[in-house]
This record gives C-alpha cells, sequence and structure tokens, in this order.
C-alpha cells in the first residue's frame, strides 16, 4: 500500500462510512427548498425563544432574493453580510445566493477600516446589518466611503421572542442606533414587499462562486477564499456522509459560534439544514446562557471551538444542568488538548470528535470517527473524497515517509478555486493540484493526522524546531491549568526563547516553579518555556472562542516596548 492513500485511512473509517461515497453537488440554496419540501411547517430555527418552520425560513430567503433582484443586484455580484447568528442571517444567506448573488462573510466585530477594507476588495454591492451600534455606525461610515450602492437594514427587535420585542427597546435603548429607519437607508421590510417569486438563475455549481470567506490563510495576508457552489455543498456532503447515524428531521442543533465563520457555516447552518434539524442559534456566547438552552432545548449535535468546551466544563454551576442529550460534539477552529476533550466527554457522556479546516476548504478537511478510534490529539481521517499528503518541509514537493513530519497538502472537491482576484497568493497555494495548508502534520500507519503546530508559529530555539502545539498539550496535563498560549518571543542570543502564558482554573493557583519542573519531566530543555507567565483573567481570544496566539504575542510585544 502506498503511503497517501484511501485505502490506508478508509481501513480505520466508522461502519457506514465509504471513502468512495457519491458525493452530490448543487446551488446551496437547494438546501433550503429541499428542507421546506420535505419538513413544511416543522421546527427550522430557534433564536432566543421566538421559533420559525421551514416554511417560515425559505419563505423569508425568497422574499429577500425577489428584493435584491428587484434592486438590480446581477449575477455574480457581492452582497456583504455583517451580523450575528439569527434569522435574518440564514433568510440572507440563502436569499442572496438564489438571487445569484455571493455571500461575503464579515465579522460585525471589525473595525471600520476592516469593513472598508473587504468591501473595497470584494466589491460588494450591498451590505446587510442589524439596526444595532455600533454595527449600524460602522456600515454607514463605510457606505460613504465605498461604492457600495446601499445599506440594508434589519431591525433587531422584529426577530425576538415576546416580550422581549417590547422590552429591548425600552431596557437596551442605547443599543438601537438612532436614525437606522430615517429612510436613508433600505429596509428590510421595503425590500421584502413582494411576491417571493424570484427569477430563477442558471448557476454552474462547479465555477460560479458562493462565497468569499476573509481569512488570513496560509501567509497570514487577509484575503478571500472563492468559494463556490460545488465546494461548498459537496463539503456538506461529506459531513452528511461521516455521520450515517444521524436521522433527518429528528435532532437539534446548537449553533453558539458564528456563521460567518466558515466552521459554523458548514457545521451548524448548511449541515443543520441538510439533516433538517432545528437549529438553536445564540447571537454570541455566554457560558451560562449556553447551559440553559442545553438544559432545557436538549440540542443533539453541539460544534464548537475548545475554549467553548473548556469554559463549559470549568463552570462553578455546570453541575446544577442536565447536559445528557448532547450526543456528539465537533471539535474545530484551533487544536483540541487531550485534556479539555476527557474533561468534556466525562462531563456529558457526549463523543467529542477534533476536526480539522481552513477557509480555503470549505473548511473540513479531516475529522476524527464517530464511532470506533477516536484518537485524542488527532484530526481524525481525510473525509470521503479528500486525498491529504504530508510533503517535505524542505522541497515543498516530494512526499514524507508516514510517521514524518512535512507539510499537510490537500486535495478534493471542497477545495477553493483561489484568492479572490488575486493570482499571486493563489499560485503560493495551489500547486500541483495540491492546496498548500502551511501546517505541520504526520500521518500514521492507521491513516491519522496529527497536527504538530503551524509552519509560521514553529519556535526557533538555537537552530532547534519546538512547535509550540506540543508544548501546550503538556501544560494542559498540569493540575489546575484551565487555559494556556505557547509562542517564541524574540531572544538576542537564541534568537527565539519558549514561552508560555497561562490561566488557572477557578479556585486554583499554579506554581511556576512546580510547573516548570513538572515540565523538565516531560520535555527537552529546548521546549521548556524560559518564561512563564500567570494570568488572573482569562487569555485573550477570538470572536469564535478560539486562543489567540497573535493577539498575546502582539500584546507581549506591545507591553515590552512600552516597559
Amino acid at each position: 500500500m502506498d503511503a497517501y492513500t484511501p485505502e490506508r485511512w478508509s481501513q480505520s473509517y466508522a461502519p457506514g462510512v465509504e471513502w468512495d461515497a457519491a458525493i452530490p453537488t448543487y446551488p446551496i440554496y437547494h438546501l433550503l427548498d429541499s428542507a421546506r419540501t420535505k419538513y413544511g411547517e416543522g421546527r427550522a430555527f430557534d433564536f432566543l425563544g421566538k421559533r420559525y418552520s421551514w416554511n417560515d425560513l425559505a419563505m423569508a430567503a425568497d422574499h429577500v432574493a425577489k428584493g435584491l433582484q428587484e434592486r438590480g443586484l446581477q449575477k455574480g455580484q457581492r452582497v456583504a453580510l455583517m451580523m450575528p447568528n439569527c434569522p435574518f442571517y440564514a433568510a440572507f444567506y440563502y436569499g442572496i445566493l438564489k438571487a445569484g448573488g455571493v455571500v461575503v462573510n464579515l465579522n460585525p466585530l471589525y473595525a471600520a477600516r476592516e469593513v472598508k477594507h473587504y468591501i473595497e476588495d470584494s466589491g460588494a454591492a450591498y451590505l446587510v446589518c442589524l439596526d444595532l451600534e455600533p454595527m449600524f455606525s460602522k456600515a454607514v461610515e463605510v457606505l460613504h466611503q465605498t461604492k457600495l450602492e446601499n445599506l440594508i437594514v434589519c431591525r433587531f427587535t422584529d426577530v425576538l421572542p415576546f416580550p422581549k420585542n417590547l422590552l429591548f427597546p425600552l431596557i437596551k435603548w442605547k443599543d438601537i442606533a438612532a436614525d437606522a429607519h430615517s429612510g436613508d437607508y433600505l429596509a428590510f421590510d421595503d425590500l421584502v414587499h413582494n411576491d417571493g417569486k424570484p427569477k430563477e438563475i442558471d448557476i454552474d455549481v462547479d465555477e460560479d462562486v458562493a462565497l468569499l470567506q476573509y481569512t488570513g490563510g496560509t501567509t497570514g495576508i487577509p484575503k478571500a477564499a472563492a468559494l463556490t457552489h460545488a465546494n461548498i455543498s459537496s463539503n456538506v456532503e461529506q459531513c452528511r456522509a461521516w455521520f450515517p447515524e444521524a436521522v433527518e428531521g429528528q435532532g437539534r442543533m446548537l449553533g453558539v459560534i458564528p456563521f460567518f465563520h466558515v466552521f459554523s457555516m458548514t457545521a451548524v447552518l448548511n449541515f443543520g439544514v441538510r439533516l433538517g434539524w432545528e437549529i438553536i442559534a445564540t447571537p454570541r456566547f455566554d457560558v451560562e446562557d449556553t447551559l440553559k438552552i442545553i438544559s432545557r432545548k436538549k440540542p443533539t449535535l453541539f460544534p464548537a471551538v475548545p475554549a467553548i468546551y473548556n469554559a463549559i466544563s470549568q463552570n462553578a454551576n455546570v453541575s446544577k444542568y442536565d447536559l445528557s442529550s448532547i450526543q456528539y460534539c465537533i471539535s474545530g477552529g484551533a487544536p483540541l488538548p487531550p485534556e479539555i476533550k476527557k474533561t468534556f466527554e466525562a462531563l456529558t457522556g457526549a463523543v467529542v470528535v477534533e476536526g480539522y479546516g481552513l477557509s480555503e476548504t470549505s473548511p473540513v478537511v479531516c475529522v476524527n470517527p464517530t464511532k470506533g478510534s477516536n484518537v485524542s490529539g488527532s484530526i481524525g481521517l481525510p473525509m470521503p473524497q479528500t486525498i491529504v499528503e504530508i510533503v517535505s518541509l524542505e522541497d515543498g514537493a516530494s512526499l514524507v515517509p508516514l510517521g514524518e513530519k512535512g507539510e499537510l497538502c490537500v486535495r478534493g472537491p471542497q477545495v477553493m478555486k483561489g484568492y479572490w482576484n488575486n493570482p499571486d497568493e493563489t499560485a503560493k497555494v495551489l500547486k500541483n493540484g495540491r492546496l498548500h495548508t502551511g501546517d505541520v502534520a504526520v500521518m500514521d500507519e492507521a491513516g491519522y493526522v496529527r497536527i504538530v503546530d503551524r509552519i509560521k508559529d514553529m519556535i526557533i530555539v538555537n537552530g532547534f524546531k519546538v512547535y509550540p502545539r506540543n508544548v501546550e498539550d503538556i501544560i494542559y496535563q498540569f493540575d489546575g491549568v484551565a487555559e494556556c498560549i505557547v509562542a517564541g518571543v524574540p531572544d538576542a542570543q537564541r534568537g527565539e526563547m519558549v514561552k508560555a502564558w497561562v490561566y488557572p482554573k477557578p479556585g486554583a493557583a499554579v506554581d511556576t516553579a512546580q510547573l516548570r519542573t513538572f515540565l523538565k519531566t516531560q520535555l527537552s530543555p529546548t521546549e521548556v518555556p524560559r518564561v512563564i507567565d500567570v494570568w488572573d483573567k482569562p487569555l485573550p481570544k477570538t470572536l469564535i472562542g478560539k486562543l489567540s496566539r497573535k493577539d498575546l504575542v502582539a500584546q507581549d510585544f506591545a507591553k515590552n516596548q512600552a516597559g
């Protein structure tokens, strides 16, 4: 058997999963149309207690599509979505695609200058947001600085259940933008005031771009991964093939990670619609609110990032809640420390499977099996119809033997068309039919892949390579550690030195001398952090709850410069 072939990893697949399974492709909005046909008045979406049927959601998307077409949206034009999880997001996501447009996902917490850059780079014709500050103010600022044709404003209280829809303007009146409904902008109600019968657009699923997903990518420079309808739909079908035991129309999906992030877009929104499962969506993650939702609404599948599982596990009140409804958790967005996986599984009885993906791959590349060998510390096995190869870090082309470190490369139907209007960056990562991910990995004899680190995060100490993830995994084994980040910082003698930032569990203390003594028994002298910084507050995270090494290193650099 050759080193990197489907026969290697398919031998480890769960029963019922086949590598060569048929992976159909289709326009993405067909997901919602199909769910409406199958489930009609069944529960589709729960937002803060207000429920929507599949008919409700699909009808809203149809009206959005018709409204955009009536206002001149042409096939291939870009429409930027800048909002948290809510019914408006789902209606616009599928409506834009049905109208022939391209979705541009934007983080509502981006600074105005970032939004301006992404609008200009994508050439978006419309920007959609809620009537909440500061989101609305940023949108207006960008509207006047770019070639946006219009700003579409959605009234947040319209998607709140009674009596929240009445209380919100009274209690949170400062959060509502004063001039959001002045008539200077296109109101959602005016956009959807039509017969809900959009013109059918001919979609070439293999060529037509459905989504621009901005990412630092494999080179750290913000750019848009152009994902076609075929890229995204194939990844949804790959996920469906991976969960053969999931019964369509009989489950609930918990959506606390934002839909504008590619992981949630596929693993929560599109996959939830594909299964016909009710999506329980929240506009942001709050650990106490999430515990209440799980206990009351009984979700079946809970995709999230490791920091969210950790926050739940470490919550002082977690024993008060019934978390037994959760059957499966898909962990993505960041490496899953084995201790966090072990603790959450013991707490809930759920199966936590670590996966791996990138914006450039729609995003899922590898996942651990839901049944069989779920290897802790591994990102699992390549998805159906996906080839993973580990290539030399020296020449970037030749395959390394199994068990040796190299760059993880991907081939499969979920791999992007390229970076939007950026052929130079595209050529750097799409070479010889492979997507070069920038991640250092190894594959074992059974086909399981383990990420060692990002090439750019690798620390060079006196010429020796140190991989932060390896050090972090060991630190998590020390009693009392809730969160940790390891990174390289400049050092005059060694070039770089290893530094660790640690946040203790509630009520615990971390003694740096004892931790260093422990690490010396588990790591080589080069890998042991020379500096261990214990924080009295949680470490910085991205909006989806992923520990942010980049932000922490930037803060550390600024602090040292000021000192």
